[in-house]
């Protein structure tokens, strides 16, 4: 009988181990995602050891934390903070074509023989502060704070549909998979917390933003670093409290166990990913304490509760600006509240008046409650509170059932507040009729640009290779509004 072949050593291996051992395995490819051509095994180990550790910044930094108040559904600047009197003037009359030719709109046909025609505003504007800044009696209390803020009226997007707006908005891309900056800026800078998540994300308002969790997703980078909701009322997070029958010194026996075996198979393989779930693990079982303090208000003066329109018990929109305010003094690097609904067509649930005024009603005592407290606390110096939404609205009416306002991308208002702005300033001017930016147009790419220059990062350093190139936030655009800061 003629002898049989020799076995292959390679046929004794199983896939896992193949790829494991190979020159293009997980350590090889977590390794050539770090920023620089000339990353060493030192530098994947410290990246991937404590995912949210504090690393050092580009130069110094003027925030240690945002808070951004994101109104979702595109809130009209002509109602809140654009006063136009010639607007005002010729309401009811066909908006000149200059204006529309050639322009797509979300829900407005303007290739039609009638053409749309302005809308004036119901609202009474005033001038407050000694800033002069023009706001609408929708938000009395914002009034009282204008001279704490930076208000930019000319902020232009590149989408018009709500979904992949907020997408760009908050991932500078219309494309899903890409990091939140949230996330981006976690994975720049890491957290001061160690015992709450580094990006947390909270929500208000009768319906979540549309899109979901990709506006506050990680995206290619480590799932380390998106967002964790919090919810508002019951268990902030669920499955977060130990089943019946596990004492603490169990659990925590059985997390040190399965952090012990994912560090040794993360020092084979080097994947990001395993340092994320060690982490994820840990941060669980310290939230067990610390998640219920601090959604816990009893320690708050009445004062406090009563300055952002708390009632102990009910979910709100000022609950979680309270709850922000207690997240930054805790460390949280990037906290994230978004309230609906603030779209505004004129449909049934939609309108310039009546629904207007609650999604007014909901945000302005706590808005303007937090910049006081956050203030007084001296905190605002170093927490960057950012105000606005994914885009703006037309000065056309748009007839539904009601008359409103249809979507516009070419400008919409925002505002900041604190972390290296300048307090008191209006910035960027628009045309007659608040169609279009004449002066300081502002771009989406250099908000996110600006934030990310205030916690001393340089958004075009910020990169992280993924399928063989180099991604940013701002991808290729994006520069430093450089008249808002301090």
């Amino acid at each position: 009988m003629s002898e049989e072949p020799p076995v292959s050593p390679m046929l004794n291996q199983t896939r896992r181990h193949f790829f494991k051992n190979c020159g293009l395995g997980l350590g090889s490819m977590a390794l050539s995602t770090l920023d620089g051509s000339k990353a060493t095994s030192a530098d994947l180990a410290n990246s991937v050891s404590d995912p949210l550790a504090q690393r050092k910044v580009h130069f110094p930094a003027k925030a240690k934390s945002v808070i951004y108040l994101f109104m979702a559904g595109g809130p009209s600047q002509l109602e809140l903070f654009e006063y136009k009197p010639q607007l005002q003037k010729l309401s009811g009359e066909p908006i000149p074509d200059s204006f529309t030719a050639g322009r797509r709109f979300a829900f407005m046909d303007t290739f039609s023989k009638e053409k749309p025609k302005l809308l004036g505003t119901r609202r009474k504007f005033a001038r407050h502060g000694q800033s002069g800044a023009y706001v609408s009696e929708l938000l009395p209390h914002f009034a009282k704070v204008v001279d704490d803020v930076a208000i930019l009226k000319t902020v232009a997007t590149d989408v018009f549909n709500h979904a992949p707006a907020k997408l760009f908005a908050n991932t500078g891309s219309q494309q899903f998979g890409r990091p939140s900056m949230g996330s981006w800026v976690t994975y720049g800078i890491g957290s001061e917390s160690r015992d709450l998540p580094g990006f947390v994300v909270l929500q208000s308002g009768p319906r979540g933003p549309r899109g979901g969790a990709v506006n506050w997703g990680s995206g290619f980078l480590p799932s380390a670093y998106q967002g964790v909701p919090l919810r508002a009322a019951g268990e902030p997070i669920l499955n977060l409290t130990s089943p019946a029958g596990v004492s603490s010194a169990q659990q925590s026996r059985a997390v040190q166990a399965i952090g012990s075996l994912n560090r040794q198979r993360m020092e084979v393989t080097g994947d990001p990913e395993i340092a994320a779930r060690i982490s994820a693990y840990e941060m669980a079982f310290r939230m067990q304490s610390s998640a219920p303090e601090l959604i816990d208000f009893s320690s708050e003066s009445a004062n406090t509760l009563a300055l952002y329109g708390v009632e102990p018990g009910k979910p709100s929109f000022a609950s979680q600006c309270l709850l922000a305010r207690r997240m930054v003094e805790r460390g949280v690097r990037f906290v994230q509240l978004y309230h609906t609904e603030w779209d505004h067509h004129g449909g049934p649930g939609q309108t310039l008046n009546k629904d207007l005024d609650l999604s007014c009603r909901d945000v302005d005592r706590p808005m303007a409650a937090l910049i006081t407290d956050l203030k007084a606390r001296g905190l605002l110096d170093e927490t960057l509170v950012v105000w606005g939404g994914e885009f703006g609205r037309t000065p056309m009416g748009e007839s539904r059932e009601n008359v409103g306002r249809n979507h516009h991308i070419d400008t919409s208002a925002m505002w900041m507040a604190g972390g290296g702005t300048r307090p008191g300033i209006v910035h960027g001017v628009t045309d007659e009729f608040g169609f279009a930016p004449v002066e300081d147009r502002v771009h989406i790419h250099d908000i996110q640009a600006t934030i990310l220059h205030l916690l001393g990062l340089e958004h075009t350093r910020l990169t992280y290779r993924f399928q063989g190139r180099d991604f940013r936030l701002t991808d290729v655009e994006g520069n430093v509004i450089s008249k808002i800061l301090a």
